[in-house]
């Protein structure tokens, strides 16, 4: 007999070799009808699995938050099985369970149409209806080579390769389709459920090298109820309506080219935008005690070998060659013995030389410096994506050195801020992890515990609620990730705190203590926004293109109905000009209602509309953005409410 644990205490016998099927059943029938799967010792797991003397059963409803991930799972090989049936000869290779779905890489001769998507989906439908029920077996490798190699399967012949010796080849069959995978997987196929829609095809390299065959990569998508699922299709739907990418050409703001990969060209009212949020976060930190310093681009790659980053970040890194003249005078050569600059991806080593420069007291501390710092990054051309994922990006870089004792005061006084900053710009609900030591990483063991303690009783110590991400911390310590959500409800990352008593260390930081010894400071890495280049995305997605009135790049056009307004319209734009306010004036002889679509349509916030009796009367006929109505208004009046609006949040009365 063996020992079966339950997470409310309880505890059963059974016989030897009993499975979760059986257990399940013996407990409840209404339970075993919900239940999909089980958690052993905390592993998710089949249910028809053997379970071992001692462990401790949880079981896995379709409806548990831990069961959509299984359903995507199942969902994919569905998807695999309908692929197969409908077009045989086609290849599966893999086909894993990604964020908000799935997708599965096929080699076919033709790739897939958008259209062949819903003759897929039909397939699906029909073999989630036909309920055949996961079984898992285990094969010797060799005959699993033998039988994927008989069906044309080249791509699992490779995959059986890969799996390490010692463990077992599991394949999981659903009927008479069979695949290589480790599991688990729920019942049967009927556990898919309808609540399922793929989405797109796409291009994609055999395991991701451009040097391999492409495959074609269809995704997919799937919940628990259709609900849900309508929920996050509605949700695309207003992501790629908000799309900064779409929205920055249509609205002018800025342009990513071939030429400059990864780099973005900020038009005027793009670059708008961008200085607003550059001087906002300035005068925020500033006021918060931040001493803005300005650090080099390039930096002799000693510094980054001494830092730890060479070894660490040196293939994500645009490394540039010492030049010499050449004899022959045909332009510049590399020498044989020539130093190698990098272009800083980061600005932490930078801020650790200016500290190093004079002695420090430790009534110096704590030093918090803030640079705007631009940074690059050797990101792959196929990671690129618009504002989101650049090669060159600005950083709202800050680095506090502290004593340890003032690590806790220092904690609390970045998410006091981090939150001002947030509700500023519209953001509330923040989440909070603390991310714990990676597999790679710099210091030993004992570091590592000092360092999570000291920035996980910091964070306590605020009393704000947070969950721990295992193994997600930076590489020279733990840190804490600060996730907001966005109009439609995507979550975003964004703010950062790093504890680090790694890099002092390395980079031979000190302060001279109380007792007149010498000690290392403790350096705390932040930022807030994170990128300005992807915050300002989130911000046009967020906003739709409709900006704040105070990020605005134009924010009141005054259009004239008749040229006899336009002198008037143009000393009231100039007096609203002198006043701090971006403004513009259309005087074409054009009809009014043609003039307020096109500056509704480029997300003006607000239209004064001047014509024979206004300019007679001194008043405007105001326009505002998403309404229907208007208002006449005396001018002084009308540039009062936009004076309002107008003002930087922090700034604000």
């Amino acid at each position: 007999m063996i020992t079966v644990n339950f997470p409310d205490g309880a505890r059963r016998e059974y016989a030897v070799g009993t499975t979760g099927t059986t257990v399940v059943d013996s407990i409840s029938k209404s339970l075993a009808k919900a239940t999909v799967a089980m958690r052993v010792d905390g592993v998710l797991s089949d249910l028809s699995d053997p379970l071992k003397d001692g462990a401790t059963v949880e079981f896995v409803k379709r409806d548990d938050p831990a069961a959509l991930e299984l359903i995507r799972h199942d969902a994919a090989h569905v998807l695999a099985e309908a692929v197969q049936e409908l077009w045989p000869g086609t290849q599966v290779t893999i086909g894993p369970v990604i964020e908000n779905g799935f997708y599965y890489d096929f080699k076919r001769d033709e790739p897939f149409s958008e259209d062949e998507l819903r003759q897929i989906e039909k397939k699906m439908a029909e073999i989630v209806q036909r309920g055949a029920a996961f079984t898992k077996e285990v094969w010797d490798r060799n005959e699993a080579k033998r039988v994927f190699k008989a069906k044309g399967e080249l791509f699992k012949v490779e995959l059986v390769d890969a799996i390490p010796e010692g463990e077992d080849v599991k394949i999981y069959k659903q009927g008479q389709w069979f695949d290589l995978c480790r599991g688990p997987h729920m019942r049967s196929t009927r556990d898919v459920g309808t609540a399922f829609k793929l989405t797109k095809v796409a291009g994609a390299y055999w395991r991701g090298d451009s040097n391999n065959p492409v495959l074609s990569r269809i995704y997919g998508t799937a919940f628990a109820n259709q609900k849900d699922l309508d929920d996050y299709l509605h949700m695309m739907e207003e992501a790629e309506k908000r799309d900064h990418r779409k929205l920055g050409r249509e609205l002018d703001l800025f342009h990513l080219q071939e030429e400059a990969q990864g780099s973005v060209f900020w038009h005027p009212k793009g670059f708008v935008i961008y200085n607003q949020m550059e001087e906002y976060i300035r005068r925020k930190v500033g006021s918060s005690g931040y001493k803005e310093v300005k650090t080099p681009q390039l930096l002799d790659n000693k510094l980054w070998v001494k830092s730890g980053h060479w070894g660490k970040f040196r293939e994500n890194m645009f490394v540039v060659p010492d030049e010499i003249p050449s004899i022959e005078d045909e332009g510049p050569i590399v020498s044989a013995d020539a130093n190698l600059m990098a272009l800083k991806p980061m600005n932490c080593p930078a801020h650790v030389q200016i500290f190093n420069q004079g002695i420090k007291s430790y009534r110096d501390l704590p030093l918090r410096y803030a640079e705007f710092g631009c940074c690059h990054r050797n990101e792959a051309h196929g990671a690129l994506h618009g504002l989101m994922r650049v090669r060159q990006l600005t950083q709202d870089d800050g680095h506090i050195f502290c004593r340890e004792d003032q690590i806790q005061a220092e904690t609390e006084a970045f998410c006091a801020l981090l939150d001002a900053v947030y509700a500023d710009l519209g953001f509330a609900g923040i989440k909070i992890l603390l991310a714990t030591r990676p597999d790679t990483r710099a210091g030993d063991d004992a570091t590592w515990d000092r360092a999570e303690k000291g920035l996980g009783d910091a964070l306590r110590a605020t009393g704000r609620d947070f969950e721990v991400a295992e193994g997600e911390g930076a590489f020279y310590g733990p840190k804490l990730e600060f996730h907001l959500k966005d109009a439609i409800g995507r979550s975003w990352q964004c703010g950062t705190l790093q504890l680090d008593f790694v890099l002092p260390e390395r980079l031979e930081a000190s302060y001279i203590a109380e007792d007149g010894s010498r000690q290392r400071p403790v350096m705390l890495h932040r930022a807030i926004l994170g990128s300005l280049e992807r915050f300002i995305g989130i911000l046009i997605e967020n906003h739709a293109g409709r900006m704040p009135m105070w990020l605005s790049p134009v924010q009141v056009v005054i259009a004239t109905i008749v040229s006899d307004a336009d002198p008037v319209a143009e000393a009231l734009a100039e007096k609203m000009r002198a006043l701090g306010l971006r403004v513009e004036t259309d005087f074409r002889n054009e009809k009014i209602n043609y003039k307020v679509r096109e500056h509704s349509l480029q997300k003006v916030p607000a239209i004064f509309v001047i014509g024979k009796r206004e300019a007679e009367e001194g008043t405007v006929s105001v326009r505002r953005l998403g309404s229907d109505g208007q208002s006449v208004m005396t001018a002084d009046a009308a540039i009062a409410d936009i004076l309002k609006e107008a003002t930087p949040p922090d700034l604000a009365a």
